[in-house]
């Protein structure tokens, strides 16, 4: 009995976070991500998004949405596992992000669009291939937008339009960050500034 109230309590205390998250987020950096993004489709730049583990998932359903919804050249290179696992194997896990970025010759009129629970950090060794990634962004002008958790680490401090999810619960900030990483992008793709083509069941009546 007190095994199924811990199960509940969890429950009911996780969807309470869900809750005090979605209240403090910041609009006005919402905002300036979508400026963003609407400013990259209208220079015909290209989107570019940077994530490991379950935030390449959710770039991963980005490029669908960004592509299919949105009318933006998107693509993230954990999408490629055979280009991806190659450079890793020959040059190290630390550089994928910014050679994959190079080949594709980022440039001034592109965004690359982190997701990240921290953000990157090269004095703690955590997420360096993000590091790399936007130190290439920074140096060709593109312009970096991001959805990332904690104290945002080191995107928080080169971001052109940064998000953080807020930490209401220092023991759930992945599930946190990356559950409001696919809350916060479908805010974005379903936005009406930026929206061009319905979906199919909203397209259905």
């Amino acid at each position: 009995m007190d095994r199924e109230m811990s199960r509940d309590e969890h429950i009911a205390t996780y969807l309470n976070e869900v809750g005090q998250i979605a209240a403090a987020l910041d609009q006005t950096q919402i905002r300036a991500v979508l400026e963003i993004l609407k400013g990259t489709r209208a220079r015909g730049g290209r989107l570019f998004f940077l994530g490991v583990g379950g935030s390449a998932a959710n770039a991963s359903h980005a490029v669908n949405d960004f592509r299919k919804l949105a009318e933006i050249e998107t693509s993230a290179p954990t999408d490629n596992v055979s280009e991806l696992t190659a450079r890793t194997n020959d040059d190290g896990f630390e550089t994928t992000f910014a050679q994959w970025l190079i080949t594709s010759n980022l440039g001034a009129r592109d965004t690359v669009f982190i997701l990240s629970v921290g953000g990157g950090n090269l004095e703690k060794n955590v997420s360096v291939n993000i590091v790399h990634a936007l130190q290439l962004a920074k140096e060709r002008g593109a312009k970096i937008a991001r959805i990332v958790g904690r104290d945002g680490g080191y995107t928080a401090r080169v971001a052109d339009a940064p998000v953080i999810v807020p930490t209401v619960n220092p023991s759930a900030v992945t599930p946190h960050s990356e559950t409001f990483q696919s809350v916060l992008l479908h805010l974005l793709i379903s936005h009406p500034e930026l929206q061009m083509n319905v979906a199919k069941w909203e397209s259905t009546r």
